[in-house]
């Protein structure tokens, strides 16, 4: 018995570059402080010079990282996040070195969610946060009104209690 399915075609948020663009600066942009903090602090208290070496190194390293995470790795998420809802299955794929094809059966969706942080409001993007009985799984970036509307369809397609589709956040 073989299933014959569609490729996931539907696509994540053009915004979701900029929203992970912001965020990953942001989480560079910390660490580059702290180890520009580490560093001020070994040549002022003069620790040994393997700790101020070690130190450059890791700023390189973050260095390299940043440049991958803020303008390369964005670009690529968004060309390359595809899922698909239907009566069946709910399907996420993503990846093109690294590809991941998952199919979540509707009847093993025990709960459903939208998720939105203060960069993705900025934009107007959710996160919908699907829950099975072993895991959960997000689809990223994803409009608002579509979020919504997706949420309410997985809801019905699931058969989700209200109690379950309205956990942890408002409307």
């Amino acid at each position: 018995m073989y299933i014959t399915m569609n490729e996931p075609s539907e696509k994540i948020a053009n915004q979701a570059v900029q929203v992970w663009r912001i965020s990953n600066t942001i989480g560079h942009g910390i660490a580059l402080m702290v180890l520009g903090i580490l560093l001020y602090c070994s040549e002022h208290f003069n620790w040994y010079s393997w700790i101020q070496i070690s130190l450059f190194v890791l700023i390189g390293l973050i260095g390299l990282s940043a440049i991958f995470s803020i303008f390369i790795e964005p670009v690529f998420l968004q060309k390359t996040w595809r899922y698909e809802i239907d009566e069946e299955f709910i399907q996420m794929k993503n990846g093109r070195w690294n590809e991941s094809h998952t199919l979540v059966p509707m009847e093993k969706v025990e709960f459903v969610r939208t998720e939105q942080g203060p960069i993705m409001r900025k934009y107007g993007l959710y996160n919908l946060i699907i829950g099975t009985t072993t895991s959960q799984h997000t689809i990223p970036a994803i409009p608002a009104k579509k979020a919504k509307l997706l949420k309410v369809k997985i809801a019905q397609l699931a058969k989700v209690k209200e109690s379950d589709l309205a956990e942890g956040e408002e409307d």
